[in-house]
């Protein structure tokens, strides 16, 4: 706990409060240094299996051949099959405190692969984010902290996670999957924070068919949408949402 002073009725008063903790991570991979993501500091096999996923180095469990984590250095050191390019270029997003990317897909390499599926519906969208705010409730001692989690289309949650980075959210989705070995192809992604372009290349990558937020998407995110025939939702609360891309993917009750 750290001393802090509210300000309450004209006056400052004394008191304690929890603080978000802030962890550095240097993840080494094939000896060579790729980068330091600033994360929260648990479950960080999980956090770095996932961006390793999502950058496209790894596919399965078995591309590791060494993942270990040492949190008392904040050390990742991994050794993976492949090769990591040398001409790597790293891409700073507008993740919390700014997050890397080193594959940002451009339109071209983006195709709709859900426009001959049924479509999703909108009561599974409202019970995983009631699903996602009450794990929230929960774990969370206090606030700063984004949360995801990714359910199917009956509403059922299957995975959960909370960060300071709202892009490492996906991250630690997609690598607790691949290292659990659940599928994510067709899930409904739900997210506290805003949606953006990195998190929606990150969940076309996964598979994911539907992205919801509480709060509002980017240009670039809903365009990456529109082209990969992601469902996005932005302003999510009870009873209500905004649709901005795919509405003819959702399945709404009517009056």
């Amino acid at each position: 706990m750290n001393q802090v002073h509210r300000y309450a009725d004209g006056e400052l008063i004394p008191g304690e409060a929890p603080l978000v903790q802030e962890f550095p991570l240097v993840l080494r991979v094939n000896d060579r240094e790729l980068v330091t993501l600033i994360a929260s500091p648990h479950d960080l096999r999980f956090l770095v299996a996932g961006f390793l996923r999502v950058q496209g180095f790894v596919a399965a469990p078995e591309d590791f051949l060494i993942l270990s984590v040492c949190n008392d250095y904040g050390i990742a050191n991994v050794r993976i099959r492949g090769e990591i390019p040398a001409d790597l270029k790293p891409v700073l997003t507008s993740g919390c405190g700014t997050g890397i990317t080193f594959s940002l897909p451009g339109a071209e390499t983006l195709e709709d692969r859900w426009s001959d599926s049924p479509p999703v519906p909108a009561a599974a969208v409202f019970e995983l984010m009631k699903r996602l705010a009450l794990l929230s409730e929960k774990y969370s001692k206090h606030g700063g902290v984004h949360s995801a989690a990714v359910g199917d289309c009956e509403g059922r949650l299957l995975l959960h996670a909370e960060d300071i980075g709202r892009h490492n959210t996906v991250d630690r989705l997609a690598g607790e999957a691949l290292l659990r070995g659940v599928p994510l192809e067709g899930t409904l992604l739900v997210s506290s924070g805003r949606v953006s372009a990195e998190m929606a290349a990150k969940a076309a990558t996964l598979g994911v068919r539907l992205i919801a937020s509480r709060t509002s998407p980017t240009d670039m995110a809903v365009t990456i949408c529109q082209k990969a025939g992601i469902v996005l939702i932005g302003y999510l609360k009870v009873g209500k949402f905004t649709v901005y891309a795919h509405p003819e993917q959702l399945l709404v009750p009517h009056a």
